[in-house]
């Protein structure tokens, strides 16, 4: 091994020991709020620090630490699939249609039930992971394969 960074292992090591009991930059760049009331931040990656990716965060509300999803578009931009946080425009089109989709569901459920639709019946499952189904016998292909041997 070549002296050069090998020599400095130790003392690498350690400076970054000491430097993780420095306060980090807790603030970052307030990039948005969702309609329930989270808080989007940002601090910009550094590349001249050697810091490639931003660090992105969110804080929620008061008393609803966590407990409820945040919305698609946001954990996009907070997983870094997308760069542009959302606008309130595709949030409120988004929503939308979403809704749209809970009536229409609605709606064709009750027009099942209305032409005496019954429930579909459940399919059932053996010890295996595989579903048996009643229009299906295997077991003589399997009787012919057990006596093959």
């Amino acid at each position: 091994m070549s002296g050069g960074e090998y020599r400095y292992v130790w003392r690498i090591a350690f400076r970054n020991f000491i430097n993780s009991f420095r306060p980090r930059q807790i603030s970052g760049n307030k990039i948005g709020k969702d309609y329930i009331g989270n808080e989007y931040y940002e601090i910009p990656a550094d590349p001249s620090r050697g810091k490639r990716k931003p660090s992105r965060w969110y804080d929620p509300p008061k008393g609803l630490d966590f407990q409820d999803p945040i919305p698609s578009e946001w954990e996009a931009w907070l997983r870094m699939r997308r760069t542009e946080p959302p606008t309130e425009e595709e949030i409120t089109k988004n929503l939308a249609i979403a809704e749209m989709k809970k009536i229409n569901a609605e709606k064709l459920e009750q027009a099942r039930l209305a032409e005496g639709g019954a429930l579909p019946t459940p399919v059932e499952r053996g010890p295996q992971s595989y579903p048996k189904y009643k229009d299906y016998h295997v077991g003589d292909v399997e009787d012919k394969h057990r006596n093959k041997y």
